[in-house]
């Protein structure tokens, strides 16, 4: 599914669009996504102006201050901004119409994703108990240090624990810890803290990138203007798995960690 890049890429695109306008309608054409849909979105959200769109992990937060509407793109969601009469497309299921005579259209084929709704001065619940933005200076090296002392996991499914981190996903864990040079079967609380600093860095710089370059291509993610992004073909292990590492030349090994496939060289990565 599209991890944190995608995500902020769609924030991004959107931005510009739904920012300071006013919502003149909402519908619905089904109930329900992944969960059914609050009825607040379509009683509370008209009328109201899009004061910002933010991104908290994968979340999206289209922000007024009646409320806030949250949205997940889940495995195959997409988010467009389009002339209010363009026609419909096979399973645009929402439309949030603009004073702008524009539409926001949630496209969402596997209906894995979600809009739910956020009264104000509230946390929604799927917001409860997540980790720091890897972008922000609450992640670094020495907080990593911290929280996987004592842990037996392996340190990719730690990295990938949105309690410890958000949004760094299957993909951009197995570039960062290559990048870093440490296993991903290597346990967490064996890792040291100046390991740990090159790994906090190495999140960071990757996930800059991908944004930077549009996020990664996946089979089921287009940005809001319809581009793909485009940094898969900067990828170093992800779904390289028999293939040189790009360090040293050796086949790059491949298993499977938390049921989530994963490659790493056994000679760059300890």
């Amino acid at each position: 599914m599209p991890e944190l890049p995608e995500v902020e890429t769609t924030r991004a695109g959107l931005a510009p669009h739904v920012e300071g306008r006013r919502v003149r309608a909402v519908t619905l054409r089904r109930p329900d996504l992944r969960w059914p849909i609050p009825p607040e979105v379509a009683e509370r959200l008209p009328g109201q102006r899009i004061d910002a769109v933010r991104r908290r992990a994968k979340y999206l937060l289209l922000d007024t201050s009646a409320g806030s509407a949250l949205l997940h793109l889940g495995m195959s969601g997409s988010l467009r901004v389009l002339p209010a009469d363009a026609p419909l497309r096979a399973h645009d299921h929402v439309d949030v119409l603009l004073e702008s005579g524009q539409v926001l259209r949630f496209n969402d084929p596997r209906r894995f994703g979600c809009l739910l709704w956020q009264p104000p001065g509230e946390v929604h619940p799927l917001l409860h108990g997540l980790g720091p933005e890897p972008l922000s200076d609450a992640f670094d090296g020495d907080y990593l240090f911290a929280r996987s002392r004592g842990r037996q996991a392996p340190v990719k499914t730690f990295l990938m624990d949105q309690r410890i981190v958000v949004g760094v996903g299957n993909i951009y864990a197995a570039e960062a810890l290559h990048a870093a040079g440490i296993s991903p079967l290597r346990a967490a609380g064996r890792v040291s803290r100046e390991r740990y600093r090159a790994l906090a860095d190495a999140v960071r710089r990757i996930l800059a990138q991908a944004i930077d370059r549009g996020g990664t291509t996946l089979r089921d993610f287009l940005a809001p203007d319809g581009a793909p992004g485009y940094f898969e073909q900067e990828l170093s292990a992800y779904g390289r798995g028999g293939e040189p590492c790009p360090r040293c030349g050796r086949p790059l090994r491949q298993a499977s960690i938390g049921q989530r496939a994963t490659v790493w060289c056994g000679h760059c990565q300890r």
